[in-house]
């Protein structure tokens, strides 16, 4: 780990409060993680450490544009991992995500929300096949890494949608601080907030794609399973709600239904009571 750490020097930097500092870390971040072999080496103490530092470089961001680049930036960073990679990677940022949550305070926690979106949407988009997600369906081919998919839906059951508060992370003494103890109420909330969005922004929500509908259900089935495990009520009522929302299959409106609330009513005029 010694010798990890020596070569990865840009850590401390990630969390400088020069910009220009925390920017040629990133680059070389970037140019790091490209590397098969040593991105390949990392262990779950240097994904967490890097996401440490990754965290506070977000903290000490500021203004909204920069914030958003960041953001966006540093959920792609998945694109640049060799497959096996991206799995230890995103389990270390939903650790972290889990030990600040509550330290976060309500001045920066709007571009941690935002952080969160963007990692939820970047791994969705990972579970298609092709370069970054892109590639096109033909024929009867499936646009859908059925691996990646797994991967993905195993680690929202991980931490997000977990049925236990506790967090299932490797404990041990090397690395306890940065492990942490349970998955805060508030990162749950948010991602039950956002799922939907993200879903449909990646086609995940289009009924004649069947293994869209098919990996869809299982996360209905997921968010389901929490509503009906967990024991704080405020979870159980998002869950409840995301459940319900329009887009979802079986909830949506016949449109004749939807234009009726549109138009507000039933189209026909009401002329106060009858004396």
């Amino acid at each position: 780990m010694a010798s990890q750490e020596r070569s990865m020097p840009f850590i401390k930097n990630l969390a400088s409060s020069d910009r220009k500092i925390r920017t040629s870390a990133l680059a070389s971040l970037h140019t790091f993680l490209s590397s098969r072999q040593i991105s390949s080496s990392l262990t779950t103490l240097d994904i967490l450490k890097l996401w440490k530092g990754l965290y506070f470089a977000l903290w000490m961001c500021d203004r909204a544009i920069p914030q958003q680049t960041l953001c966006a930036e540093l959920a792609d960073l998945i694109n640049v991992l060799p497959r096996h990679a991206v799995v230890p990677w995103l389990r270390g940022f939903w650790a972290t995500m889990a030990r600040e949550w509550t330290s976060i305070d309500v001045l920066r926690m709007e571009k941690f929300l935002l952080l969160v979106r963007r990692v939820v949407a970047s791994g969705f988009k990972w579970m298609k096949k092709g370069e970054q997600g892109k590639k096109k369906k033909s024929g009867n081919e499936t646009v859908w890494d059925t691996q990646r998919v797994d991967n993905i839906l195993d680690l929202l059951n991980e931490w997000p949608f977990a049925l236990e508060d506790e967090a299932r992370v490797e404990q041990g003494t090397e690395k306890e601080e940065l492990v942490p103890q349970t998955i805060p109420v508030g990162l749950r909330l948010h991602v039950l907030d956002i799922w939907v969005d993200e879903a449909e922004k990646v086609g995940l929500l289009e009924a004649d794609d069947v293994e869209a509908s098919k990996i869809l259900r299982r996360i209905i089935d997921q968010v389901d399973a929490l509503e009906q495990a967990t024991t704080r009520p405020a979870v159980r009522i998002r869950s409840k709600d995301s459940l319900e929302d329009e887009r979802l299959p079986g909830n949506r409106k016949p449109a004749e239904e939807q234009q009726e609330v549109s138009n507000g009513g039933n189209g026909e005029d009401w002329d106060g009571f009858d004396d």
